[in-house]
């Protein structure tokens, strides 16, 4: 089971797509690549990219895990025997404690069969040298909230923005202050306080 730490408020994952990784067995080439992703639609576009860059390779077989306390996840054998491609890379997955990731392996086929254990061990080798090669990272569990106040109240809302490290992600200044922010899964009820004692201060959660 993936585990978050500091009471589910950190998680492992990756910053940026991995290098290509590379390896030959009796013939077959297999490519792997890892990719940071926050949803499904992540997932659909990093998969059509790189069914662009191999046109010709015969199996794009892959496994992707998101979330944290009860992460889902999906693997896909694509067209290589049941079970004997995905779970083998969510597995890799698994044992490096990532989550929010797609790991995909591109085969071409080589001309001799591996049979399905030999495909297991080939799919795990794929997924572990390109997890081997990531740049693994420690990031925060958050949680999204839009502000809504007066001007007068600015300078007060920066402060503690500035204080807890809050993250804003848009902001619209026009005619009131329209904020949304990310707050630390830890820090999120102290923050929120602070927020109320301000008495102006709309909160509301957003996805």
């Amino acid at each position: 089971m993936f585990k978050s730490s500091l009471l589910e408020d950190t998680y492992s994952s990756i910053e940026n797509p991995t290098p290509e990784s590379f390896f030959k067995e009796k013939g077959s080439k297999f490519f792997g690549y890892g990719f940071p992703v926050e949803n499904e639609v992540h997932v659909k576009e990093a998969i059509e990219k790189l069914k662009r860059q191999h046109p010709t390779a015969g199996h794009f077989c892959y496994a992707w895990q998101l979330g944290f306390k009860d992460p889902i996840f999906k693997v896909n054998d694509d067209g290589e025997p049941n079970n004997s491609a995905g779970p083998s890379i969510h597995g890799q997955i698994r044992s490096f404690n990532l989550t929010n990731i797609l790991v995909v392996s591109v085969r071409y086929f080589g001309g001799t069969k591996l049979g399905v254990g030999g495909l297991k061990q080939a799919y795990k080798h794929s997924a572990q040298i390109t997890l081997a090669t990531a740049a693994i990272v420690k990031k925060t569990i958050d949680v999204y909230y839009q502000l809504n106040f007066d001007h007068a109240l600015m300078n007060q809302v920066m402060r503690i923005i500035k204080e807890k490290k809050i993250k804003i992600l848009s902001q619209d200044l026009a005619l009131a202050c329209v904020l949304k922010i990310a707050i630390r899964k830890r820090d999120v009820q102290e923050v929120m306080n602070r927020f109320d004692r301000l008495y102006k201060v709309n909160t509301k959660k957003i996805i």
